[in-house]
């Protein structure tokens, strides 16, 4: 049998099966491949466990640590409850009511709408012009 096209190894490190990409750049594009081996599911883009929910450049931007199963559940959990994610922590903040002005436990000022930084006690964000 003749192994032609790009060679690489399913992404999951218990299995890491020999698999061959025999796509041609005219073909459709393919989005998730199972692997023959191990049945699971992973990106045909970036051979990266598949990320359902969350499109690959979206995935990319998110560091190694943020790219499990239970992180990317969180991730959709948090985007249909309209949580923010702190940018100096990374901890997901609620806003119940009030203005849209957040301050973080730890200490960062924040728009709750934009995620843009705020000076502290301005009620008023400077980039998307909103207080409620």
């Amino acid at each position: 049998m003749a192994l032609e096209g790009l060679k690489f190894y399913c992404p999951f490190n218990d299995c890491s099966t020999l698999l061959v990409d025999n796509h041609q750049d005219g073909d459709a594009v393919i989005r998730d491949v199972e692997c023959p081996h191990c049945s699971r599911m992973f990106c045909a883009q970036f051979k990266v466990p598949w990320h359902d929910g969350v499109d690959c450049t979206e995935f990319q931007r998110l560091g190694k640590d943020e790219r499990g199963r239970e992180d990317l559940l969180l991730r959709k959990v948090a985007q249909e409850s309209k949580w923010r994610r702190c940018a100096k922590c990374k901890m997901y903040v609620e806003r119940v009511e009030g203005c849209v002005y957040i301050v973080c436990r730890c200490g960062h000022h924040f728009c709750h709408l934009c995620g843009s930084a705020m000076a502290k006690g301005n009620h008023r964000c400077s980039k998307c012009k909103r207080t409620w």
